[in-house]
């Protein structure tokens, strides 16, 4: 991928991202208006269990297609992207189709025992209804962005974020307020309609891009064998640190209970951070989550035709330009802080935990490039290997320090996690790849 069309793709995918989380922010102002904190951290719960059977639906198979596509490509064998997407949708329709009947039929005893709360069932029986067509469109949004035609890709999932807006308010018409286990499925009813549209659309793009890029298949020497060599060892590492994740989430409102809160208190004090106070952590993101993505194949195509050089001058240009961003966007958002809390959600409370967590933005946009620098680099196994570890303390520390430490001790585990998860990748990509962060300093250094 050459610099100017990585740098268009980047803002096509910057752009898209943009305007889906300025859409997202204004919902999630009106939706915390609708069910308030307590319904935002009951869907919270249940959104932590469905992004575990996302997981197990997609089981790597995003990544895998997004590798093996950019290595047929990059070793000038077009003709073999028809075979592998073949297997890759092969692959999803298993781990798609498993994962939703599990979740309809454990639906109950994961609502009752898991996240101790009758109120999620109903939701996360119908959030399973949208694992296959989740899994089957992260191949072709793999797919997509393996080929440089993200931008495709891109207008689906704008268009699929307004569906599901439009989706959420009418359902949520029906009703009644006050009810958290009607407004919790509402929103999931939604999200889940909103999957299967956008499937559809998904794959009509696709098709058309077949039609009109496609070539003759040709052979490719062990196909299956590289997919499944990608995406299951990803898929088992994904497994391992998603549902560590999903405990630490569901431990954070009984830790909270423990310490004092009452049922819907921890709820809402869950809910504040996790649903108010990260999605404007997360809003300035959207250029940082573009690159860290779209420079997985442009690095294994550097990769693969063995350019050293090369990867070291990419992912140092990347690491500088990502570190000033995310310093100006930490120092806007400890600025802004009690305004951005007072006119979005009327709140002093998210204001503080914007001010506090501003602090972190740094780290967390970092971490974001060197993850996606490690996957493009085929260390993706060490980054989730660096994630579970990261998820294994997470449980020990907000099962013990929670019920002590209540909010304080969980804000302390948030920034314990993002620092250690960091000091890990950056450490491993420094093995895998010369960095120069600061190369005029190194080079006044040399004359001297």
């Amino acid at each position: 991928m050459s610099k100017k069309k990585l740098m268009r793709d980047t803002a096509l995918l910057t752009g898209s991202s943009l305007a889906m989380r300025s859409i997202a922010l204004v919902f999630q102002m009106w939706l915390v208006s609708r069910i308030g904190a307590a319904g935002v951290g009951l869907y919270g719960l249940v959104g932590s269990v469905g992004f575990l059977a996302a997981t197990v639906a997609i089981s790597g198979i995003r990544f895998a297609s997004t590798r093996i596509i950019s290595e047929e490509l990059g070793l000038k064998r077009a003709g073999g992207v028809g075979k592998a997407m073949q297997i890759c949708i092969a692959y999803s329709l298993f781990f798609g189709g498993a994962s939703s009947l599990i979740l309809y039929l454990c639906a109950e005893p994961i609502g009752f025992l898991w996240i101790g709360d009758a109120r999620t069932v109903l939701s996360l029986r119908i959030l399973s209804v949208s694992l296959p067509f989740i899994s089957l469109s992260s191949v072709m949004y793999g797919y997509f962005t393996a080929c440089g035609r993200i931008f495709k890709a891109a207008a689906v999932q704008v268009s699929e974020q307004l569906i599901r807006i439009g989706l959420v308010v009418a359902f949520l018409g029906f009703a009644p307020h006050g009810d958290l286990e009607k407004s919790c499925a509402a929103v999931s009813a939604g999200s889940s309609g909103a999957e299967l549209i956008a499937f559809f659309l998904m794959l009509s793009v696709f098709l058309g891009d077949r039609k009109k890029h496609g070539k003759k298949s040709e052979p490719s020497p062990r196909l299956p064998a590289r997919t499944l060599g990608v995406a299951f060892p990803l898929a088992l590492s994904a497994y391992a640190r998603s549902s560590l994740s999903t405990l630490e989430q569901l431990l954070v409102p009984r830790g909270l209970k423990k310490a004092g809160y009452t049922a819907n208190g921890a709820l809402a004090g869950y809910g504040t951070i996790q649903g108010m106070v990260f999605p404007i952590i997360f809003f300035p993101s959207c250029i940082i989550t573009a690159l860290a993505e779209l420079i997985v194949p442009e690095l294994t195509a550097a990769q693969v035709a063995g350019k050293k050089e090369q990867i070291s001058r990419v992912v140092s240009s990347l690491l500088r330009k990502s570190l000033g961003f995310s310093l100006f966007i930490g120092l806007m958002l400890f600025i802004l802080s009690e305004t951005l809390g007072k006119s979005i959600y009327k709140s002093e409370d998210a204001g503080y935990y914007i001010r506090l967590f501003s602090l972190l933005v740094p780290v967390m946009y970092m971490d974001m490039v060197t993850d996606g620098c490690l996957k493009g680099l085929g260390e993706h196994l060490w980054s989730m290997g660096f994630n579970i570890a990261e998820a294994i303390f997470g449980v020990i520390l907000v099962y013990t320090l929670l019920p002590r430490f209540a909010l304080n001790g969980y804000i302390g585990i948030l920034f314990f996690e993002e620092i250690f998860n960091f000091t890990l990748s950056i450490w491993r990509l420094s093995r895998v790849t010369e960095i120069r962060l600061f190369p005029s300093l190194l080079n006044n250094k040399c004359r001297e």
